[in-house]
């Protein structure tokens, strides 16, 4: 009941947008909606370079907006209708991913529930697979792997993943990281295996949307493997993972650069080498360190491990030392 609601109270809201004038409606087609797809490829860019922001955030929210009110803004065919639906879902998704990635989880649960509404008027499988795979990210961040799965079970199961191995691949690695989550070892390595076979199998002429193609490759597979097995425990088999991720990530994935970077410092303390781990920590830049929710998280929990590790030595000072500069600039 709740669903149909918010899916009626979507489509008052792209009805009452824009009151009709004088003038005969202009007449909206797909040069618009290459239009809105250019400012979708933007808010990509900037997320991969920065992550987590507020202002991209709200970016993504406004033009959903846009998107949505282009449909009482003129004429259009049930082509153009369904591609605008879709192009709100996408940017109502970054909005959704923006709140996940900085840990403002209750607002991204609102993106969710509006992104998904507008998916399903749109019929797009592409953007109902990318908003179910966040949302089953999300449970995870949250701690709630049961719920994760569901989530990312409904991306899984879209008849998409079946036409296109690319995209089985992606929900088998999301799988994976929530296996390691639950602490479920066969669970992971199973879904690994099945994803990395999947990624094998796909096309790379294969037509993807942009959001696809910016960021799921070897490396990324790589990175959730990385975070499944830290959450296992299995560090050498993490840092093995890590390194793969940072020496295939494309330059534009700075956001994962740091997050990856932080992830290994993370494995490396927990085999016993603090020096090593306290330089690869040091090597984040000061950026994300002090401005993406995830990588500050993830740095103060390494200097509380490494101080109850190698209490009261250089290597402590040398990382307090560093820290420090961090507040300095942010």
């Amino acid at each position: 009941m709740k669903r149909r609601a918010l899916v009626g109270s979507i489509a008052a809201a792209a009805a009452a947008a824009a009151a009709p004038g004088t003038a005969s409606p202009r007449r909206i087609g797909m040069s618009d909606v290459n239009r809105l797809n250019k400012r979708f490829a933007e808010i990509i860019a900037s997320d991969h370079r920065h992550g987590g922001q507020l202002g991209i955030e709200q970016r993504a929210a406004s033009l959903a907006d846009e998107a949505l009110n282009l449909q009482n803004a003129g004429s259009a065919t049930q082509r153009v209708r369904s591609n605008l639906y879709a192009s709100a879902a996408a940017f109502r998704s970054s909005a959704m991913w923006a709140a996940i990635d900085g840990r403002r989880y209750d607002v991204a649960k609102a993106h969710m529930r509006e992104a998904q509404a507008l998916a399903e008027m749109s019929g797009d499988q592409a953007i109902k697979f990318r908003i179910w795979s966040h949302a089953g990210t999300m449970y995870r961040h949250l701690g709630r792997p049961a719920d994760a799965s569901a989530a990312n079970d409904v991306a899984r199961n879209l008849h998409l993943t079946r036409r296109d191995p690319m995209f089985a691949s992606l929900g088998l690695a999301r799988q994976g990281a929530i296996h390691g989550t639950a602490q479920d070892r066969t669970g992971t390595r199973r879904a690994f295996d099945q994803a990395q076979d999947a990624m094998l199998r796909a096309d790379p002429a294969d037509y993807r949307p942009v959001w696809m193609l910016a960021f799921y490759d070897q490396a990324e597979l790589d990175s959730l493997a990385l975070s499944a097995h830290l959450a296992l425990g299995n560090y050498s088999t993490a840092e093995y993972h890590a390194h793969r991720c940072l020496s295939a990530l494309r330059p534009h994935m700075v956001r994962s650069r740091a997050i990856t970077t932080t992830r290994l410092a993370h494995a490396q303390l927990a085999q016993g080498a603090p020096d090593a781990a306290t330089a690869t920590a040091m090597k984040v830049p000061a950026e994300a360190a002090t401005q993406h929710a995830r990588v500050t998280r993830m740095l103060q929990e390494f200097g509380a491990a490494l101080r109850a590790t190698a209490p009261g030595t250089s290597t402590v000072q040398t990382w307090t030392e560093h820290t420090a500069t961090w507040r300095m600039t942010a």
